[in-house]
């Protein structure tokens, strides 16, 4: 196997109100179909993490490498297009557009790419709601969905661009359990089907035991990375 994500003694620091170190040469290696769980007890790092490594917070220290590229020395355009084409977003809140259809949602990030022609992108969408039991909510408005499907959705938006990685901060948090369970479900078989590499941040141990291995943070340190038997 081959690292699709890479870091190099990231540190991060917060300097307002006072100096504060959130993360603390965080050195770590995500391997291609890695389904992989950031976990740790509140203000461990958890989060702080995954926004650098997704690129949404590009004041660190040391080096991102994001298939063999080095997310460092790029300029805040490069690093947009690489999380616009390379990078999926899930979230706790879906942060669908309500008026806009189900479809219509899926087919944005592509849209904004502009690697494909319109009738592409709606095909690539469709797949997508396929591949997540929604073909049938396609021309329905977000809004009309449960809390269930729209995060569904928002996977399905998240795969959009066939991504290097998807990126979840907290996507259950706003789930009950037969929800959580099902998201869960859905990224390990897009991991073991598809080969998609997953990267999660939770605080639900139950789930996380579900992933391939949990990278545990105390304090912004690395303090273990245990594979999952």
């Amino acid at each position: 196997m081959s690292a699709i994500l890479e870091t190099k003694n990231l540190d991060k620091f917060f300097r307002d109100p006072v100096d504060f170190q959130a993360l603390k040469k965080v050195n770590i290696a995500v391997e291609r179909g890695e389904f992989i769980s950031i976990v740790g007890s509140s203000g461990s790092g958890k989060s702080t993490l995954l926004y650098v490594l997704s690129t949404l917070d590009t004041d660190y220290e040391g080096h991102i490498y994001l298939a063999g590229e080095d997310l460092s020395v790029k300029t805040k355009n490069e690093l947009a297009e690489i999380r616009n084409e390379k990078i999926g977003f899930v979230f706790q809140f879906h942060y669908l557009l309500p008026e806009f259809t189900v479809l219509d949602n899926v087919m944005l990030p592509a849209l904004k790419l502009g690697k494909y022609s319109d009738a592409e992108i709606r095909k690539r969408a469709l797949e997508k709601l396929g591949m997540l039991g929604l073909v049938d909510q396609a021309d329905k408005k977000a809004s009309r969905l449960s809390g269930g499907q729209q995060q569904r959705v928002a996977i399905a938006r998240a795969l959009i661009n066939d991504p290097d990685i998807i990126f979840g901060d907290e996507p259950t948090g706003n789930l009950d359990s037969k929800n959580a369970q099902l998201v869960f479900d859905i990224f390990r078989e897009l991991k073991e089907k598809y080969n998609q590499t997953i990267m999660v941040v939770t605080h639900d141990m139950n789930l996380a035991a579900q992933t391939d291995r949990t990278i545990r943070l105390h304090d912004g340190e690395v303090v273990a990375s245990e594979l999952i038997v």
